[in-house]
């Protein structure tokens, strides 16, 4: 293939690219490249595996199927964060009591200590 034919083809494909970070789906490629891959890319990223034959862009079914399952990761991994912050501590009652003694002489006005 002639390099400009090349590079106006990713230029025309980029440009009829309406996302901004497009999905495309990879397509099994002779160097081992595995069909049916999912990925969030550039325009120009997307354009160019178009125009290589190593992906095609994803139709409205695998666009569903990939948001619900990122949605998925993002809500475990934050509840993942949520269970390494949590922390607990066990005190006693006398412990507890000194706590609360220390914590009500905080809350007096000024004026009234």
């Amino acid at each position: 293939m002639d390099l400009k034919q090349y590079f106006k083809k990713i230029k025309d494909i980029e440009e009829s690219i309406k996302d901004e970070y497009p999905l495309i789906v990879s397509l099994e490629t002779a160097d081992g490249g595995k069909a049916g891959t999912v990925v969030e890319v550039s325009r120009r990223e997307a354009a160019k595996s178009i125009v290589e034959n190593r992906a095609v862009l994803a139709n409205d079914e695998q666009r569903i199927v990939y948001f619900e399952r990122e949605a998925t990761r993002r809500r475990s991994a934050e509840k993942a964060e949520q269970s390494r912050r949590l922390q607990i501590a066990i005190i006693s009652n006398e412990e507890f009591r000194d706590l609360q003694a220390t914590s009500e002489k905080e809350e007096q006005p000024k004026g009234s200590r």
